[in-house]
């Protein structure tokens, strides 16, 4: 039997929606859990609502465990992007997300042979855990971008459903392939400059390559962090929006461009470093409850 290195088989198997980003998460503001919600998993309850409450815009604990209240549906097709999937019915987020979509999304439009973005999943209505992929997306301050420049704008729902994004990476993520180009290199830079961006996830062979080739401001590059999976598309993550005090932030990045620890990422992609025996195995991902949300959750279910 071959044997593979647990970081070769942790990059494998990871995905978008398979694991959840760093973060800090905790639990607020308790509230009664009504008997017909409690020891199920919640993602029935979130999958299920087809629209946003009708409250103040809100989000609720932490990007991987919170839910949202007052979303913002983005919309179908606008003058510089066009949602995906629209069968997943999660283009919804809060009022910040939708605002930023729309002006990352102009600025996308002006590179050459990029007519705007394709959007992918931001939330469920209501957010909350979904009832499949993503482990987080449940603030609405989360949204995956396709690598894929939009030619054009008009897709019918069903080239919608079945068109997909392409892939950037080469070498297992190590490297970026022959359809990345100096554009994707602005479009992330463009979305990384953004003050409202708390993190951007993407592989680590596209931070390594966008490292390489950035000779002016280096700034934004602290914001671009590698992460498994994320070749397809990009994923933005916002901080909370200000004053919203259920809201709990993304950790800030450690201080400086990040470079080097994304080429240790490739390093070790190349190089995979031997399998410890004494590693403690990775536990199944367990269904969240009711009762792991913050207590506001249950409200955000119940309110019209």
């Amino acid at each position: 039997m071959v044997r593979i290195p647990a970081l070769v088989l942790t990059i494998l198997l990871a995905a978008c929606g398979g694991r959840s980003t760093p973060e800090q998460t905790q639990v607020s503001s308790k509230q009664e859990i009504p008997a017909s919600m409690q020891g199920k998993a919640a993602k029935q309850f979130f999958g299920a609502a087809a629209a946003g409450s009708q409250n103040r815009p809100q989000a609720y604990g932490g990007y991987s465990k919170g839910c949202q209240d007052g979303a913002v549906q983005l919309a179908e097709s606008g003058p510089t992007w066009q949602a995906m999937r629209l069968s997943r019915n999660r283009n919804w987020g809060q009022p910040e997300m939708i605002s930023y979509l729309h002006d990352l999304s102009r600025k996308a439009a002006a590179q050459p042979g990029w007519a705007g973005l394709y959007i992918g999943d931001i939330a469920q209505p209501r957010g909350g855990p979904m009832t499949s992929g993503h482990a987080s997306h449940q603030l609405g301050l989360d949204a995956d971008i396709w690598m894929l420049p939009p030619k054009r704008l008009n897709l019918s729902r069903a080239e919608r459903e079945s068109l997909s994004s392409i892939s950037m990476q080469r070498a297992g993520g190590a490297y970026v392939n022959s359809d990345w180009t100096r554009q994707h290199h602005e479009v992330l830079k463009a979305a990384a400059s953004d003050p409202r961006v708390a993190r951007i996830f993407v592989f680590a062979g596209a931070k390594v390559q966008m490292c390489n080739d950035e000779k002016g401001d280096r700034s934004w590059l602290r914001k671009i962090r590698p992460w498994y999976g994320h070749h397809y598309h990009f994923h933005v993550r916002l901080n909370c929006p200000k004053g919203a005090k259920g809201c709990v932030d993304q950790t800030p990045p450690p201080p400086g461009d990040g470079c080097a620890d994304a080429q240790q990422w490739v390093n070790n992609i190349l190089n995979p470093p031997p399998p410890n025996p004494n590693a403690p195995k990775p536990k199944p991902r367990r269904d969240l409850t009711m009762a792991d949300l913050p207590g506001q959750c249950v409200s955000v279910l119940q309110s019209r």
